[in-house]
Order: C-alpha cells, then structure tokens, then sequence
C-alpha cells in the first residue's frame, strides 16, 4: 500500500486564490495518517491558516483535492467532515457556564442529557476544569478559558482536531503546560490532529511531523528531527532553532571560503564535484550556534575560527556569544560556565560534519 493510499487526510495540489487575484496557497500536496500530529508552521501570512481553513470547510478550495479516508471532501461542510476546530480567540459563549460551552455542541447534535453528563464530566477531569463547571467564561484565566475551548473539541469525540494557534493568547509559562496537556490528549484521543502555529518552539516539541510554509509554499515536512538536522535550504534552517542557524554568505575559491581572517577548506565538507561547479561562486556557510566548542586546537575533522565578542546573554542552562568574524557576525550558544574564556577574543572549532554549505542564490542545501 503506498503513502497516499494508506492516508487519512490527503491535501492535493490545493490552492487558494481570493477574487482579487491574490494567490494565497500554491499546490499544496500532503498525506496525513490516522492519529497523526501534524503541525503547519511559518511566518505571519504564509497561508498555514488559510490551509487550515479550506481543511476545516470554512474557506472554498479554488483548485486541487481534498480528500478524507479516501472521499472526496471538497463540498462539504464543516460539520458533514466531521471536524472540530479550537480558535484562537477561544470562541466561547459568554452568557454560557463552564457546563453548557461544553455540552453547547452535544446538545445541538441531540445526544442523550446523560450521556451528556457523563461526557462533560470526564472531559471536565482530564483538563482539570472539574471545580470550574459553574463559571461563566470572564471568571476564569486565560489558560483556564483555553482548556474549555480544547474541551469543547474533544467532547465531540470526531476523528480530526484543527487547531489556529490556540496558545498564543496565553502568557509563557501557560503556553508550556498547555503544549504538555493538548499533546497529552492527542495520545489519549488518538484524534488525527493539525495544529497552526508561528511558534517553531511549539512546533518542535509536539508535532509528528512539520510542514514549514512560506508565501503559501511547503518549503519542507518532515519530523522535528529532520527538519532541525537536515534542512532543505536556508528558509528552513534559519526558522527552525532558537537562536536560529548562522548562515554567512562567502565565495567558495580553491576548495576554500575566507569568514574574516578564518580560511575554511571545505574539501572534506563538499564532494570533489560540487567544489568545482561552485568554484569562485558565492555559497552561504551554515552552522547552528550550539554545535561548537571553544578552543583552539582541532582535529583533521575540525574547523577552527578565530572569532571577537561583542556581547554575551546568560540565560542560566546556557550562554549566548554574539560574536564577528571580520564583518560577518554569529551566535554561539555555549556551556555557561565558559563565559570567562570569551570576554575578548577567542577561537571556537565545530566539526565538518556539522557543517551546512546553501547556494546563494537558490538557497538549497549542497549535499556533502
């Protein structure tokens, strides 16, 4: 059975295009499995929750497929798909108690009062709103109003959860404990669940898999670990990580590239191929901050460079070092006990094999 096949929700080439000729989603193509965690992250105007709008029912699909457990699904409606949907506005009602915004959906669907109950009380105790049942909405936090707007989703026990930034009303500390409860509830849902977010942190930490979008183009999906190690081109790289990867440009010359007075040889980076087709070519040189060590001695596996501080953050588990290379600057995330060995001038090394090469003007990733 192939991908396509075995997917739950199949995306093919969707597009949207408004009626002012505003091309807002391009030939977006993705399959989706069953109890899958996907998450859509990008930029503010990306299309992430345009596309999650067309899954959802509430916008048209102006070209392409979409398809759900195989049927074609693009004339339905919202509630026809089967589909719940957690705002980021909560959309709650605010005359309502704590009770009836849970049950609101139950009761329009005509379930039984008792089944009703039972439902509301259990999902009441799985997001701890139990001693909240009787409380209008303005009564409780903005955490608390969050957990009954995802409450209101579950009860409904659909098989697909869309989720448009749901968190980021919530201060920091409440955004974490709600990443910890919503991926908690997916594992006991088992809910097919697709969550926008611009937060690539949230993204990391909870999705199955990533679709990074850009000026309503995938850029890249993968998993978290695919996309933080093997991104497909400098967009990718320089949004997924925090601090995000350094890229400096530089021009590739004898197998080398100069960064300040350092002079990289890159012929155990590149195949002997690539050295030669980029030869006296700008390429851009990526490293991500935390893959470094200070020192000044390395092994043939190493680069060395020499480096000047500018400013340095502690954040407590870690230390950032803004740094320049001639003109060029970076951030290097280090252990913070080293801050001492990096007051002034200093040397870091990283090794070839983390090491990015990007062509300039494509901004794909060169394969070593």
């Amino acid at each position: 059975m192939t991908e396509q096949e075995n997917a739950y929700l199949s995306l093919r080439n969707i597009n949207k295009i408004y009626p002012n000729g505003f091309h807002a989603v391009h030939n977006f193509n993705l399959d989706i499995k069953k109890g899958e965690f996907i998450v859509f992250v990008g930029p503010s105007g990306c299309g992430k929750s345009t596309t999650l709008r067309m899954i959802a029912g509430l916008e048209n699909i102006s070209k392409g497929e979409f398809l759900i457990n195989g049927k074609l699904a693009n004339e339905k409606g919202p509630r026809e798909r089967e589909i719940a949907m957690v705002f980021q506005s909560y959309a709650l009602y605010p005359h309502m108690s704590v009770y009836d915004n849970l049950a609101f959906g139950l009761t329009l669907e005509g379930v039984d009062e008792d089944v009703i109950e039972e439902r509301v009380m259990k999902t009441a105790k799985i997001l701890g709103l139990t001693d909240y049942l009787d409380r209008k909405p303005r009564a409780l936090s903005g955490g608390q109003r969050q957990r009954v707007a995802v409450g209101r989703a579950i009860i409904r026990k659909v098989g697909i959860f869309l989720m448009d930034e749901p968190l980021s009303n919530l201060d920091a500390k409440q955004r974490v404990t709600m990443r910890s409860e919503i991926t908690q509830i997916h594992r006991e849902t088992g809910a097919t669940t697709i969550y926008v977010t611009h937060d690539q942190t949230e993204a990391m930490t909870m999705a199955d898999r990533i679709v990074v979008m850009k000026d309503g183009y995938i850029q890249q999906v993968g998993t978290p670990y695919e996309l933080y190690f093997n991104p497909v081109n400098t967009f990718v790289a320089g949004f997924i990580g925090e601090p995000p990867m350094n890229l400096i440009p530089a021009v590739l010359k004898d197998g080398c590239i100069t960064v300040g007075e350092n002079k990289l040889n890159l012929s155990s980076v590149m195949n002997d191929k690539l050295l030669k087709e980029y030869e006296n070519k700008e390429v851009i040189f990526g490293f991500r901050p935390e893959a470094v060590a200070l020192s000044t001695s390395a092994s043939s596996e190493e680069l060395v460079l020499a480096c000047k501080t500018e400013l340095t953050e502690l954040l407590g588990d870690s230390a950032n070092i803004y740094i320049t290379m001639g003109e060029r600057q970076a951030i290097l995330k280090v252990d913070p006990h080293l801050l001492d060995e990096a007051e002034d001038g200093f040397s870091f090394t990283i090794s070839k094999k983390s090491v990015y090469i990007f062509d300039k003007e494509t901004g794909l990733r060169l394969e070593k």
